[in-house]
């Protein structure tokens, strides 16, 4: 063991319970995208998980002082604690799985693991689908573990538009049919006071199993899309608070009658206490007071019948909440009023809520809401928790000062870390047009003047994936080309010849005279631009690029100064050679002109290239898998040893790759990355690649070798922040999954 990865592990060891086991960790200012679902253990009020629309899902033992993200191969929508074993819980992604070891790691329970003969992963974000030997039994939408017997489970399964109540009685390893039950059914509670009195809530209305006999309660006017429920300290049958398009419905007698209630607004997510069901919270919005539009959260203590405004926010600031950097940068709408709420089964005070872009919490019953995606350091900068749902594509070191860092994301723009400092600061607050605020894609330093820096922005996010033009020209979006003189505190926009464009990449040709530099800017939809002035001029410089709208996506350039432009594909075609393909264009005129190099065969999805440094007749190309009938194909890297004449695959293990890095220190070195929970090392120039174990979310962009530490990397990801890591891999890290028909591969 190195001196180095001692280090490492001793650091591991330190770190509190929830943080990330082994020699990885995310950085960035934490939060940033959709947050779902919290839930909160029964056991130890201070354990509670979090999902997110972007794949990870995250788990605090701390009470939201630090989290640790889990991946398991998809977006969680069911996160459910076992009422009577403190270590067991359970997560649905696509599958259902197990943990018993309190999150720490995870194994398949749905479909049997014995009958999954693989994995597919055919779409453009590369959604998994396990792949099974038989019928599969279904999706579990929702599911409950009976109080006093952790073996007995019940679930509904959803197969075929059919959902049906099945029970398990021996941990999930068989299962019976008990009936079908309506579409919309989202929540099983078994009454733990009573002889399993079940309550099924489907769509709008209650079903109840009682000493084995079912009926079916009143429906309330319109089906429910949020619901929750809890059992009566003093007896009684179940309570529960439904939203719908009507309102807000509660029934304090299990479904027989309904009454609406809540304050005069419309609503967002309700959640109550198990045990303490008099007490609820009700995300709403659209009140209206004294002129004026509020949003935030009430709160009933009677079951219903009044309710407080305790969160109460417009245009300014409410003093109650403290949610970190968001709606310093933003203000208070960008959170907006929570998406979900999740209530402590044992004490009703504690409360969380997530929405776009926040996790909040509350353990006064609302009074005052802090953060938990985020904390402030004592220079005014933002350091993660751990709970990040942000999407990156490049982490940028000012050639000046190493330790001055820059994270290019979308959604939130461009945050910088200051030299000596663990937290982040928005750059992107000074000069940036609003329309230009959303996305940074990447930066580019001048590395004779100290402070100046270009960077692309624009206010379209997710490029290069096809959904973002489904149903928009990308010709019309919004962004462009800014500059710095102070080191990204202040910006000018460079628009002189560059019309509104989705600009995606930036390039320096650094032979150029510091007084005159030369800069090429990939715009979507556009084309390429040249500036020969340091971005206060452009150029448009397609003549041989596709005439319509080409989606010049990614710049490349050899020693000697020749050009590549990757052009990112308009759809997931399953053919070859229609006008949807992507492309590899090469100039070896500065631009004035391009000419195409051939893709490999069966290649349409191109989405970057490195270029080796010692010999520019070497090409690695990135490769995005197309969707076939046989699944995915044409993905990978490819290599060519001859400028592009000719190619060879040689990286299939990952059909979406999403970029390739030659570490700058050693070409013999690269890393690689993309869509499929993986990044890669090769140490012998891209022949062979070895998984970079501890690494595993979903959906990653690209490795950034570490300037100041040979020994490691970082890693940006679609909807997962900055992971850094050790560049080798941590042949200690503990994996999610432990299943070995779906564990990552190695």
């Amino acid at each position: 063991m190195t001196p180095k990865y001692a280090a490492l592990l001793l650091l591991a060891l330190s770190m509190t319970a929830a943080e990330r086991p082994g020699a990885w960790t995310v950085i960035g200012p934490g939060g940033g995208g959709a947050q779902f679902l919290p839930a909160i253990s029964p056991h130890d009020s201070n354990t509670a998980l979090v999902a997110c629309d972007m794949t990870g899902t995250y788990i605090t033992r701390d009470g939201g002082a630090s989290w640790r993200m889990f991946n398991l191969r998809g977006r969680s929508s069911l996160l459910v604690f076992d009422p009577a074993d403190p270590d067991v819980i359970y997560a649905r992604s696509i599958g259902l799985w197990r943990s018993t070891d309190r999150g720490d790691t995870w194994d398949l329970v749905l479909p049997d693991p014995a009958t999954v003969t693989g994995i597919d992963m055919p779409d453009d974000h590369a959604s998994e689908r396990l792949v099974t030997s038989g019928p599969a039994p279904g999706s579990a939408v929702a599911l409950a573990v009976d109080p006093a017997d952790s073996k007995t489970l019940y679930a509904v399964l959803s197969s075929a538009g059919r959902n049906t109540l099945q029970v398990s009685t021996d941990w999930g390893s068989t299962w019976t049919a008990v009936r079908d039950v309506p579409a919309g059914t989202s929540r099983i509670y078994v009454d733990p006071r009573a002889d399993r009195t079940l309550y099924v809530i489907a769509g709008n209305s209650v079903l109840v199993r009682e000493e084995g006999v079912w009926r079916s309660g009143a429906p309330a006017p319109a089906s429910f899309t949020d619901v929750s429920a809890g059992f009566p300290e003093e007896g009684g049958s179940l309570v529960v608070y439904g939203i719908a398009a009507s309102g807000l419905w509660v029934s304090a007698d299990g479904g027989a009658s309904w009454n609406q209630a809540g304050p005069a607004a419309s609503f967002t997510a309700v959640a109550t206490s198990l045990q303490h069901p008099g007490v609820a919270y009700l995300s709403y919005k659209g009140l209206r007071e004294g002129g004026q539009t509020f949003f935030g959260v009430a709160r009933t203590s009677d079951t219903g019948r009044t309710w407080e405004t305790v969160w109460k926010e417009s245009a300014v600031k409410s003093p109650s909440v403290d949610d970190g950097w968001v709606s310093e940068r933003f203000g208070p709408g960008w959170g907006e009023n929570p998406l979900s709420l999740g209530v402590s089964p044992t004490h009703p005070d504690l409360c969380y809520g997530t929405d776009y872009g926040r996790t909040l919490r509350t353990t006064d019953g609302g009074k005052t809401w802090t953060a938990a995606y985020t904390r402030k350091l004592a220079d005014g900068s933002y350091q993660s928790t751990g709970l990040d749902v942000t999407t990156n594509y490049g982490v940028h070191f000012d050639p000046f000062d190493l330790k001055r860092r820059f994270i290019s994301y979308t959604d939130i723009g461009l945050f910088r870390g200051e030299s000596g400092s663990q937290g982040w600061v928005s750059s992107t607050t000074a000069g940036v047009p609003r329309p230009w605020v959303n996305t940074t894609y990447w930066v580019e330093f001048d590395p004779q003047a100290q402070g100046r820096m270009w960077a692309v922005m624009s206010g379209t996010h997710d490029l290069p994936r096809p959904k973002m033009w489904r149903t928009t020209s990308p010709s019309t979006y919004q962004g462009g080309t800014a500059r710095s003189d102070d080191g990204g505190k202040t910006w000018k926009p460079l628009t002189n010849g560059m019309p509104p464009t989705a600009a995606t990449h930036i390039l320096l040709d650094p032979r150029s005279p510091a007084d005159a530099r030369v800069l090429y800017v990939a715009g979507y939809g556009r084309g390429v631009f040249k500036s020969i002035d340091g971005g206060d001029t452009w150029a448009l410089k397609n003549n041989g690029l596709p005439e319509k709208e080409p989606f010049a996506w990614r710049l490349a350039q050899d020693r000697e100064g020749v050009l590549y432009l990757v052009v990112a594909r308009r759809s997931e075609d399953t053919s070859i050679g229609t006008p949807n393909d992507g492309a590899l264009f090469r100039s070896t005129d500065g631009a004035e002109s391009w000419q195409r190099v051939a893709l490999p065969a069966g290649v349409n999805g191109p989405n970057g290239l490195a270029i080796d440094p010692g010999d520019s007749r070497r090409l690695y190309l990135a490769s995005w898998a197309r969707r076939t009938a046989a699944g995915a194909a044409g993905g990978g890297i490819f290599l060519s040893e001859d400028g592009g004449a000719t190619w060879r695959h040689v990286h299939s293990a990952d059909q979406h790759v999403y970029d390739v890095t030659i570490d700058p220190r050693d070409p013999e070195t690269l890393f690689a990355c993309g869509f499929e929970s993986s990044a890669w090392r090769s140490a012998d120039r891209g022949e062979t690649w070895q998984r970079i174990r501890g690494y595993n979310f979903k959906w990653g962009h690209r490795v950034v070798p570490d300037p100041l530490d040979a020994e490691m990397i970082y890693v940006t990801t679609f909807g997962g922040s900055v992971w850094h890591g050790p560049a080798a891999g941590d042949p200690n890290a503990v994996e999610d999954i432990v299943t070995p028909q779906v564990a990552y591969s190695q």
